[in-house]
């Protein structure tokens, strides 16, 4: 009884130095840490974290608005046409901006009066009177011309076009909700529009 004790405590001994062995051998592996995960490298810990991504621009806000139009006047030709794109002699909505805030503006209704490269020019209109103070106005340097009522106002108001300012704006940014003016007070606004500005070229 007493060999078989011995014998036993004899393997208990030698168990735990190898047990004693193996977790300083693990301890002094390169990359590891006693109890712990693996060590992870520069391009493996931002992986693991999500990392940083490339830099870039935050996301478009849409087409671009209307901008004012400055330089000389192209060439002016009446030429709607019911194709679904917009051409001069027609009327559609688009986001104006304001002269005294260009960060401020309104949707509102614009006629379409040329060209300009990829551009087209309009001009603002509105369905405020302005004949009962067209004196005012005219000394703000705002000059408006008499159009009529159509499609683009649902309520059938008499509207006007401002002949002082001329926008340029992108294609891509009207929205084809209007109609086209006729061709005579199409010509009475160019008539105007070429008193304040030149004729076209």
């Amino acid at each position: 009884m007493a060999d078989r004790g011995s014998l036993a405590s004899l393997v208990d001994r030698l168990l735990a130095r190898l047990t004693h062995r193996a977790g300083e051998s693990a301890a002094a592996r390169p990359g590891r840490r006693a109890g712990g995960p693996a060590r992870v490298g520069a391009r493996g810990a931002e992986a693991a974290s999500g990392g940083a991504g490339p830099a870039g621009s935050p996301p478009s806000g849409g087409n671009a608005p209307l901008a004012d139009f400055t330089g000389p006047l192209p060439r002016i030709t009446y030429s709607p046409k019911p194709d679904g794109r917009p051409d001069p002699g027609e009327v559609v909505w688009a986001w104006v901006p304001f002269q005294e805030d260009p960060a401020r503006g309104k949707d509102r209704p614009v006629l379409l009066i040329a060209w300009d490269g990829p551009w087209l020019l309009a001009l603002p209109m509105t369905s405020k009177d302005h004949d009962r103070d067209a004196a005012h106005e005219r000394a703000q340097g705002r000059i408006w011309v008499d159009i009529g009522s159509g499609a683009w106002d649902a309520r059938g108001r008499a509207s006007e076009v401002g002949v002082h300012r001329i926008l340029r704006v992108d294609p891509s940014a009207i929205r084809r909700e209007g109609s086209v003016l006729g061709q005579q007070p199409f010509e009475a606004v160019v008539a105007a529009l070429a008193g304040v500005h030149g004729s076209s070229r």
